[in-house]
């Protein structure tokens, strides 16, 4: 198994009735400024290089964005944000990120979701999230020799990382590291062909943050800037 056969069984799968149901019916009727684009319509699979030594964990396609474009946070606000910031700081070729053919190159980042399917409402449900969760731990498996820190965005993201990192061979202190903006934590190798791994906190890019300065372009870079350094990358000075 190697990453490029993962990404392409993740984008084959039918595993959610209620979320394959709803990334088809968007992909079908399509958002009216989009009209005249063929959406991707399927799991989106992690983008970046498969020696990363840094991965970025977000929360679920966007239903016109990465459900659209078929590449991670490519084609709408959040990831207008996301890639200004890690272009910001060195991890990305271009601060835009509008289709999978525009010529963006991640530097040492891989970018991931715990579900690969845009949900109803953005909120995947708890079984679907669970049924998700095998396709991360083969991702960490397969990234395990290279990576060395992880940012998670968001609440759920890191809620849901918490027992793939376990089962994916890292201990989880107990009790159990709580989410917030800046948190860190150095996770234990629990088995063989693992090292530590630094784990971070960031709020999440949605337009409710972003839009109210709850998260703001200085807080976002600062943080991946930490976790690009702690992954062995050189970021840009913050």
């Amino acid at each position: 198994m190697n990453l490029a056969l993962l990404d392409r069984q993740i984008s084959e799968c039918r595993a959610c009735p209620r979320l394959v149901e709803w990334r088809e019916q968007v992909a079908a009727e399509k958002r009216a400024a989009f009209r005249g684009q063929t959406y991707w319509g399927r799991p989106v699979p992690g983008f970046g290089p498969a020696d990363a030594a840094m991965l970025i964990v977000g929360l679920a396609p966007a239903a016109h964005g990465a459900n659209r474009t078929g590449r991670m946070f490519t084609g709408d606000r959040s990831g207008d944000v996301l890639y200004a910031a890690m272009h910001a700081v060195g991890l990305a070729s271009q601060p835009t990120a509008t289709h999978a053919g525009d010529g963006l190159e991640l530097y040492g980042v891989r970018i991931t979701a715990p579900v690969h399917c845009a949900p109803p409402a953005n909120k995947p449900t708890p079984a679907e999230r669970d049924t998700c969760r095998t396709w991360l731990e083969q991702e960490l498996d397969l990234l395990a020799p290279t990576v060395r820190s992880i940012m998670v965005l968001g609440g759920f993201g890191w809620q849901a990382l918490l027992p793939v990192l376990a089962g994916a061979g890292w201990e989880i202190p107990r009790p159990r590291p709580r989410f917030g903006h800046g948190a860190s934590v150095t996770l234990r190798p629990a088995g063989p062909r693992r090292a530590p791994l630094e784990l971070f906190g960031c709020y999440h890019v949605s337009q409710q943050n972003t839009f109210t300065g709850r998260l703001t372009p200085d807080m976002l870079e600062r943080v991946l800037a930490d976790a690009a350094r702690a992954g062995g990358l050189s970021p840009a000075a913050r």
